[in-house]
């Protein structure tokens, strides 16, 4: 008979009024003894009134300044500012509040990069009330008689949920990951999420930083909602995934260096930067492994360089998601003290784990039954008492044998939600309706700007991948020479007894499968194997266009040297026609051009293929079938020009038009036709083959045109992986 989930039923009453009926155990079946008898803590204080010029949660002021001396106050990050903002995600001269011939007030956005926020949402120049707050980096600005008063946020804040449902169709029905979730987090406090597999712990991390919002319900940071002014909030709230969200083949100053450039402003000075960085670095004791390698650190100094990373921006509040998986109990250890040591300096930290080994180190944990919903909050030291359990193994295994149980029940008519759940719905009262807010957030670099920085990190990381720079220079030669080898009687010219040349059309067929292969090889895994880098940058402010478009210029770069170096030895090696199309004296460069646009655009199918895939594993059967694809559909094995609906889908395979772009220099449709017709007779031909700079112009145009196709789809694809929030962007 499977145990009870209350073996202890009759203690459980100090704090459960009600417990289940059906769940009071048998003297027999009590399988351990019972714990020390436990008393609630005292009850909890409910919050002091805010200060009125704080609606919102802003605190007390840190500094007041009258208004009555000028009409113009700017402000910004440098020193001749009238109110200066010592913070880097604030512009050198970030915005200025003008008083109009009226006597009220307007705020300018001077041209910032992280924008101006009013009332949570972006605006370039609005007027600005007294009920209004006015956000600059993470300052807030409010209008108080002729005063204007400054509130900053220095990581005393307060985080809640109220009533998080999360539903997804199943089966012709809705299927709960999360349902009806509240609780709220103090300040400066670690927190622990834990619970059984399907417990809608990822769920909840996602609804809680905005990347899934939850179907209803509300998030509050501080008073606001997060949901309507994620803009305004995303730099407060850092994300550190359970997949790593840095290039590891990188010394950790040098990733840091270009995440701190993505982030911050255009006109932050690389001092600033610097200093920033050093300070980071210190306050995570990763000063003194700045300069190595991260794949050279342990697993714990690895997870500190992901937290180092969100502490950049200075959030207030910081998520982790099984920051401890796959580490040993040191390293857990290591990272559960870290964690500790930034809530104790003034961060509000959520973890979700699957250890409960230092659970001791948290204020607060968080179980969460099967079903997505709340099974505990409260101190961890009260945990298991509370479920009458002396392990987590026990309470997981009674979640198991006792799935329709009202886990959630039980725990709100406990003491425990009473004490440190029941001032949640009081909070949300203050806060905005439920919404997402459409307007586009700004972005901390401009395009040009974050183009650069990642085509340099990008460039950075394979400069330090040896293994892949020596296989992207031996790719090509391998199936270059592999094309050498063919035999041949002419080479690549019309054969002088006959004026034809069967071989030609293999050779180039042997010539585009290379270029396809090598092209697509080099993409494939790019954007799946960035895909959490990608996600957390993109809610950071990146650019979509602008990291895709750093990926064409690099990989387009080494596509066309892979095509550049096949063509190089399949033409040198073979005896070429005296003058080509276009350039008449080198027929070989000539026919290299049709080879390279074919390599880019194989390239342009892989980031294609990865961006659509969801693991890693499952490029490699894509990219086989798409080379073999590409070498039935070429046309140089059987007929294509003469049969209706094959010959249309022909025209999406890339390599139909490269090797028909080199074959325009040979004349292809005449020395090496697929019909083998006997001379003088003339049969049907592949006009594409044609010797013509108008048909060798159309195949050029067709492969540009399709990578342009496909960069486009890359760019709808690539909005499925992105937090929910960032898609209208």
């Amino acid at each position: 008979m499977p145990q009870p989930p209350f073996p202890h039923a009759a203690e459980q009453q100090q704090f459960q009024p009600q417990p289940p009926q059906a769940f009071q155990p048998p003297a027999q079946q009590q399988s351990f003894p019972p714990p020390q008898a436990f008393q609630p803590q005292q009850q909890a204080q409910p919050p002091a009134p805010q200060h009125p010029a704080a609606a919102g949660g802003l605190g007390n002021p840190t500094m007041v300044r009258s208004l009555s001396g000028g009409r113009t106050i700017r402000i910004g990050r440098a020193l001749d500012n009238d109110i200066v903002v010592s913070d880097l995600q604030v512009s050198r001269h970030h915005a200025e509040l003008r008083q109009l011939p009226d006597g009220r007030w307007e705020i300018v956005d001077l041209g910032s990069h992280n924008g101006i926020f009013l009332n949570g949402q972006p605006t370039r120049r609005q007027l600005m009330g007294p009920q209004d707050r006015l956000t600059v980096g993470h300052s807030s600005f409010v209008l108080v008689g002729d005063q204007l008063q400054e509130f900053v946020d220095n990581g005393a804040v307060t985080f809640s949920a109220h009533h998080l449902t999360v539903e997804v169709d199943f089966k012709g029905g809705k299927k709960t990951l999360l349902g009806d979730v509240s609780f709220s987090v103090p300040e400066k406090s670690l927190v622990a999420v834990i619970g059984p597999s399907g417990s809608g712990k990822s769920t909840l991390l996602r609804a809680l930083t905005g990347y899934r919002p939850a179907d209803r319900g509300d998030v509050l940071y501080d008073g606001r909602n997060l949901y309507r002014q994620f803009a305004e909030l995303r730099s407060r709230i850092g994300l550190v995934p359970q997949s790593e969200i840095l290039h590891k083949e990188l010394t950790v100053r040098t990733a840091l260096k270009y995440a701190a450039r993505l982030r911050f402003p255009g006109d932050t000075e690389a001092a600033e930067r610097d200093r920033r960085i050093d300070e980071v670095l210190y306050e995570l004791r990763l000063d003194k492994r700045a300069d190595n390698r991260i794949t050279a650190l342990s697993g714990g100094q690895q997870k500190r360089v992901s937290v180092a990373l969100e502490l950049l921006t200075k959030p207030s509040l910081i998520f982790l998601d099984e920051p401890t998986s796959g580490l040993d109990p040191g390293m857990d250890r290591e990272v559960m003290q870290t964690l500790r040591g930034l809530a104790d300096d003034g961060r509000t930290v959520l973890v979700v784990t699957h250890s409960v080994a230092e659970l001791a180190l948290c204020d607060r944990l968080l179980v969460m039954a099967p079903g997505g919903s709340v099974a505990y909050f409260g101190p961890p030291a009260e945990a298991l008492h509370f479920f009458g359990y002396e392990t987590w193994a026990d309470v997981f295994q009674a979640f198991e044998n006792y799935p329709d149980h009202d886990w959630a029940g039980r725990y709100r008519n406990s003491v425990h939600h009473q004490q440190y759940s029941a001032n949640v719905d009081a909070a949300v009262t203050q806060a905005q309706p439920n919404a997402l807010n459409q307007l586009r957030p700004p972005k901390p670099q401009s395009w040009g700007s974050q183009l650069w920085t990642l085509i340099r990190r990008y460039l950075a990381v394979i400069a330090s991948d040896k293994g892949f720079i020596a296989l992207s220079l031996l790719l090509p030669l391998v199936l270059g020479a592999v094309s050498a080898v063919i035999p041949d009687k002419c080479g690549l010219a019309p054969c002088a007894s006959n004026g034809r040349n069967d071989v030609a059309r293999l050779i180039l067929m042997v010539v585009a499968f290379s270029a396809c292969l090598s092209g697509s090889a080099n993409s494939v895994r790019e954007l799946i194997k960035e895909r959490a880098i990608y996600e957390r940058e993109r809610a950071t402010g990146l650019s979509r266009s602008a990291y895709l478009m750093s990926k064409i210029i690099v990989l387009g770069a080494i596509s066309f040297l892979q095509g550049g170096i096949i063509s190089a030895i399949a033409f040198k090696v073979r005896t070429l026609p005296a003058e080509g199309l276009l350039l008449k004296h080198l027929p070989a460069a000539e026919m290299a051009i049709g080879v390279i646009l074919l390599s880019f655009t194989s390239m342009m199918v892989g980031l294609a293929i990865s961006s659509l895939v969801k693991t890693a594993e499952k490029t490699m059967p894509l990219l086989v079938m798409f080379a073999i694809v590409q070498m039935v559909f070429t046309g140089a094995i059987f007929q294509l020009f003469d049969k209706p609906g094959l010959e249309q889908f022909a025209w999406l395979m890339p390599a139909r038009w490269g090797v028909s772009a080199s074959g325009n220099t040979l004349d292809l449709a005449h020395i090496s036709p697929v019909v083998i017709v006997k001379p003088p007779e003339t049969g049907p031909y592949d006009t594409l083959w044609n010797h013509s700079v108008g048909i060798m112009f159309l195949n050029w145009f067709m492969m540009i045109a399709i990578s342009v196709g496909l960069a486009f789809a890359i760019q709808r694809f690539q909005k499925r992986h992105e937090p929910e929030v960032m898609q209208k962007g």
